[in-house]
């Protein structure tokens, strides 16, 4: 079972990279940063089965840990440009060294956390973990793009 749920796991994370990778072609609009997020908020319905419950500290903690420390990279190397009308992800060359090292990170924690509590609850833990790496990025990433669309707006406001 562990070998299974770590397989899946990497095939998981190569096919977000490959996205990640794909993302950066084609312009950003608020639906494509803001749908991640909420996508991955149904997951919270995994919650409504008693054996995926982890204590509420737990969770928090998995939670702040993702958000605090984990988003952290991502937020600062995804940048957003304006090509013409679009805006556009760019992402600095240590995106992908610093995506993988998460990758790493959650899978080593994955381990770690496993000792403790059964698989399942590690799964839940993982994904809080995951989310709280996600929500501030992309929140950042959707003040920068209306702050870059924003601009555009005033600009073609004035000329006109």
């Amino acid at each position: 079972m562990h070998t299974l749920t770590l397989l899946a796991s990497l095939v998981g994370s190569i096919v977000i990279i490959v996205w990640r990778i794909r993302e950066t072609q084609r312009p950003v609009t608020a639906v494509k940063i803001l749908a991640p997020p909420l996508g991955m908020s149904t997951g919270f319905c995994m919650f409504l089965a008693p054996q995926t419950r982890v204590p509420v500290p737990w969770g928090l903690a998995a939670f702040l840990v993702g958000a605090l420390f984990l988003s952290y990279p991502l937020v600062h190397t995804s940048r957003l440009t304006r090509s013409g009308e679009h805006v556009l992800l760019k992402r600095s060359p240590a995106f992908m060294v610093i995506l993988l090292a998460l990758i790493a990170v959650r899978l080593l924690l994955r381990s770690y956390v496993e000792q403790y509590v059964d698989a399942i609850q590690t799964g839940s833990l993982v994904f809080l973990l995951a989310f709280g790496m996600l929500l501030p990025w992309r929140v950042v990433m959707y003040l920068r793009y209306r702050a870059l669309t924003r601009d555009v707006q005033s600009g073609s406001t004035r000329a006109a």
